[in-house]
């Protein structure tokens, strides 16, 4: 991505936030972004506070843990995981507020990447250990649930344990996660003098590598969950890949190759919209879409789904290698588990990918005025 030359004519009929990476000449923040950034900080505060408070009360009063049953937090027990989910959110709370301050924007060197790397590391594990297989599993059978509620399809779907207390909290940490996680973006493009709002620094392209990686990342992130589909899609249809001929008739009988084929076509939708993030369509709606033919695609529908599902697939795959119940289920291939295991890589892969999107087609940034505009007639607001 080429940045344009600012002559001193263009840089002197700039507002001052145009200039030096969307930071006035002063050196303070430009207005606008800096109220964005103090309000991504301070959330970040409120949330981990609040939460290392509520994990401090499952401690003193061992009752309400969540985390005891499901995912790679049920290996640590209620009595080890409440305080340590206490200590770590509390801590978090005084990295964050001190992110959100203006001492620590004169950080450097070793203290910087202490500050910054474990924010970082308390929001990845947020996103991508607290929340369950199960995460991923209701996301993909959320179309069943919501259209066939109705009419009483699935038979003895019980939603109180669907929308379970832990499946709460986890939601409720992804949300966490993500807030502590733009926090720390927003405090490190401060420190280092680049536009609060975009990321660019004056007279740099700093994320060229990423956009020119962001293919390869999408195409992992399309092959993965196509070898899931693959096997559910085909006990549909009576073959029995990757499993006995004993499993595949329980499958038909109980109906289970039916729910299976559901998670598959899911896997298969999302492995579609997935390659739009290197593809026209992908950018501009098709010609038939009928009401939005040659509009551009907004940037948050394409990222905003992909930033939901690599977390909880990143989770899902650590959760079932963590377990011993899918190493030992008869009539299961190690083909088919090595499938679940590639879930991080996938979850990884459609992060990256979506981050490559973004940047790609963000377009000229509208605090600091740094980037490549948008074409005529074709212009996105999601800079």
């Amino acid at each position: 991505m080429s940045t344009p030359s600012i002559s001193p004519s263009d840089s002197a009929s700039r507002p001052p936030s145009a200039v030096a990476g969307g930071r006035p000449p002063d050196g303070s923040t430009a207005p606008g972004p800096a109220r964005r950034a103090g309000w991504v900080g301070h959330a970040a505060v409120a949330w981990t506070a609040a939460y290392g408070v509520v994990a401090l009360v499952w401690t003193l009063t061992g009752r309400g843990y969540p985390f005891g049953h499901a995912g790679v937090l049920r290996v640590i027990t209620p009595e080890v995981g409440a305080p340590l989910l206490a200590a770590t959110l509390l801590a978090a709370a005084v990295a964050a507020l001190a992110m959100a301050g203006r001492h620590a924007v004169r950080l450097s060197g070793v203290p910087r990447a202490l500050l910054a790397g474990f924010g970082y590391l308390v929001a990845a594990v947020l996103l991508a250990v607290v929340p369950s297989s199960n995460a991923l599993a209701l996301t993909g059978y959320a179309p069943m649930l919501i259209l066939g509620a109705p009419f009483g399809w699935p038979p003895d779907v019980d939603y109180s344990r669907v929308l379970s207390w832990t499946m709460a909290n986890e939601i409720w940490c992804m949300a966490g996660g993500y807030l502590l996680w733009f926090a720390v973006l927003s405090w490190q493009r401060r420190s280092r003098g680049a536009c609060v709002r975009c990321g660019r620094r004056a007279g740099t392209d700093d994320h060229a590598r990423i956009v020119a990686w962001g293919r390869r990342a999408t195409l992992v992130a399309v092959v993965v969950p196509l070898l899931y589909a693959a096997s559910r899609l085909s006990w549909l249809a009576g073959v029995p890949l990757g499993i006995s001929d004993e499993m595949l008739r329980s499958l038909r009988d109980s109906g289970g190759v039916w729910a299976g084929a559901g998670l598959g076509a899911f896997a298969v939708v999302g492995a579609i919209l997935t390659l739009g993030l290197i593809q026209r369509w992908g950018e501009v709606f098709p010609r038939w879409m009928i009401g939005l033919a040659g509009r551009r695609v907004p940037i948050r529908l394409a990222v905003i789904p992909a930033l939901y599902v690599a977390p909880i697939a990143v989770s899902a795959g650590l959760d079932i290698a963590t377990s011993s119940t899918i190493w030992n289920v008869d009539g299961y291939s190690p083909f088919l588990v090595v499938t679940h295991l590639l879930w991080p890589l996938w979850g990884v892969a459609l992060a990256f990918a979506a981050h490559a999107y973004h940047l790609r087609r963000r377009g000229a940034c509208t605090a600091c005025v740094q980037g490549t505009p948008q074409p005529a007639g074709l212009t996105n607001p999601d800079s």
